[in-house]
């Protein structure tokens, strides 16, 4: 049996669906759950807050294995090495790695899955930015350059052509 939630209830209460197919599980139990999100039945043999763990150390295990990224914040200048593909003029496919180099501007969503940067480098009087995926697979390192002391969380008043020149801090 699956159970498919509306869009309004973020909060569901499925204590006679429990109770009917896993006796052993008749307290009362509330789930948080997202929109549309679907229960399988035979998935709550253990208690959910096992199986909710379990989960987190299976999405943190195939994280840590892919790459090592640094810790980055807004103010760094960061080389951020990238893996494209280009065709010759024979119609060959060579890769090659690619370098964009510039000050982190924005930082969104930390570590996870759809994490992202945005860094920010002036080349001829134009400025230029560029949103890197952290998980994106054709990224190969990320070298932190520099640190700047900055107070915000997001740079965006860079855009606007500001003048003053930042301090820079320490790296260890």
């Amino acid at each position: 049996m699956l159970l498919t939630l509306t869009k309004n209830k973020f909060y569901y209460r499925i204590r006679q669906e429990l109770k009917t197919k896993n006796p052993a599980l008749s307290g009362d139990i509330y789930f948080k759950v997202r929109i549309k999100r679907a229960f399988y039945p035979a998935k709550w043999d253990a208690h959910p807050n096992q199986i909710m763990s379990e989960e987190k150390n299976v999405e943190t295990h195939n994280n840590a294995s892919k790459k090592k990224i640094p810790e980055i914040n807004p103010g760094m200048t960061i080389r951020v090495y990238q893996k494209i593909k280009e065709l010759n003029i024979k119609g060959e496919e060579k890769e090659r790695t690619q370098y964009f180099e510039g000050i982190v501007i924005a930082k969104k969503h930390g570590k996870e899955k759809g994490g992202t940067i945005t860094v920010r480098k002036v080349s001829d009087g134009v400025g230029v930015e560029k949103i890197f995926p952290l998980n994106l697979p054709t990224i190969e390192k990320i070298e932190v350059k520099k640190q700047e002391k900055v107070r915000r969380a997001k740079l965006y008043f860079l855009r606007k052509g500001y003048k003053k020149k930042l301090k820079e801090k320490k790296v260890s």
